[in-house]
């Protein structure tokens, strides 16, 4: 499989004959090429999360969503790559190579991973949800070994990796090129141990950093409902529909930068918040990027999506890149914890109680009335 990108040309199995190329083949082509160009000039400046300037990253990936949530999912996927390699101890990507993640598990046929007589790994089978599939030159693979999931680093424009035709026809997304990849005995590199992509502490950090993604292409989709206040006063009814789009995005962003915050507070997530966070986050992120669609859309009706290339490109990848989310799945895991996190605190302050109860009935054998404290006055509200 070659890369979309002028240094190496698609492969005339990959594309329609010339002249016979449809919009989304050109939209892909388009933002191959972006994502080449930010991968060279731009993406060695973005900081790795949790080291003190996340709040830097998730500006940069919520930039990026604003101008352009296809390139940015690319970007995101090249950037969380960096930062999973940096933090399980993998190879330093190399200078022009371009990443992604392709870690996604839904059911059927999936990827395999085994050792060759000479101890070396290949993957062998089918990979689903590709993104960058023409443009990678590297990729982040989970992969079924014997002994359970596990991350492998492969090179993905050699020989040996195809994308199946007709796996990607999407309309909202077009150009973040995701289709599924066949792969035949592809040389690989293992990058941490089994169970190791999912339970590091960046796993939830990546987390969020897709929803910095999601929030600026919300932002974008606003922008729309903005320029046209500029131009005239707004009625009331567009004025309010203004109104609460300001307040979604302005919430949204503020828990964003907390978020940021408290990644680099607790790097190694050693206070059990990270999980909780990311899907709190996420789940905030998605709900206001779908609010604010229906916002603008009620405000400005079918006009701007009509008529506004930019603008109903940005609506049609908000709502497929939102789907990401997991829904009530997601805030069905977070009520769990809740629920767990109280039942175990209710336990704790009965235990304290029973200790404190265990105390004060030794005191009142040993001494008759207790221990007494040095000041009378110190049980008493200041």
């Amino acid at each position: 499989m070659t890369a979309d990108v002028e240094d190496s040309p698609v492969r005339p199995t990959d594309s329609p004959p010339r002249g016979e190329e449809n919009g989304s083949d050109q939209v892909r082509h388009g933002v191959a090429r972006r994502f080449a160009a930010w991968a060279r000039d731009e993406a060695a400046h973005v900081p790795l999360p949790a080291e003190g300037m996340t709040r830097a990253r998730f500006r940069a990936l919520y930039r990026l969503g604003r101008s352009d949530l296809a390139l940015a999912r690319l970007a995101e996927g090249h950037l969380d790559a960096v930062a999973i390699l940096d933090e399980l101890g993998g190879p330093a990507p190399e200078a022009g190579r371009r990443w992604g993640v392709w870690a996604a598990q839904p059911p059927g046929p999936g990827l395999t991973a085994t050792l060759d007589d000479e101890g070396r790994w290949r993957l062998d089978g089918l990979k689903q949800y590709c993104s960058g599939a023409h443009s990678c030159t590297d990729a982040l693979v989970t992969a079924a070994t014997g002994d359970g999931w596990r991350l492998f680093a492969a090179r993905v424009d050699g020989p040996g990796t195809a994308t199946v035709p007709g796996t990607w026809p999407a309309i909202g997304m077009a150009g973040s090129d995701t289709p599924d990849v066949t792969f035949t005995a592809v040389p690989a590199a293992p990058v941490g141990e089994n169970g190791d992509y999912v339970e590091r502490p960046g796993f939830t950090h990546g987390g969020i950093g897709v929803a910095a993604c999601w929030l600026g292409g919300a932002r974008s989709v606003a922008d729309t409902l903005l320029a046209g206040a500029r131009r005239r006063t707004p009625d009331a009814h567009t004025a309010a529909h203004l109104g609460a789009v300001d307040v979604l995005l302005n919430a949204a962003e503020t828990v964003l930068w907390q978020a940021a915050d408290e990644i680099d507070a607790d790097p190694l997530d050693l206070l059990d918040g990270g999980t909780p966070r990311a899907l709190r986050v996420r789940a905030l992120v998605e709900r206001v990027c779908a609010d604010v669609m229906d916002h603008v859309g009620r405000a400005t009706g079918a006009g701007p999506l009509c008529h506004d290339e930019r603008h109903a490109r940005t609506v049609a990848d908000l709502t497929v890149y939102i789907r990401q989310h997991h829904a009530e799945r997601d805030l069905a895991t977070l009520g769990h914890l809740i629920a767990e996190a109280e039942a175990e605190a209710e336990a704790e302050a009965e235990a304290e109680a029973e200790d404190v109860g265990e105390g004060q009935g030794s005191g009142e054998k040993a001494g008759g009335a207790g221990p007494v404290p040095a000041d009378p006055g110190a049980r008493r509200p200041q």
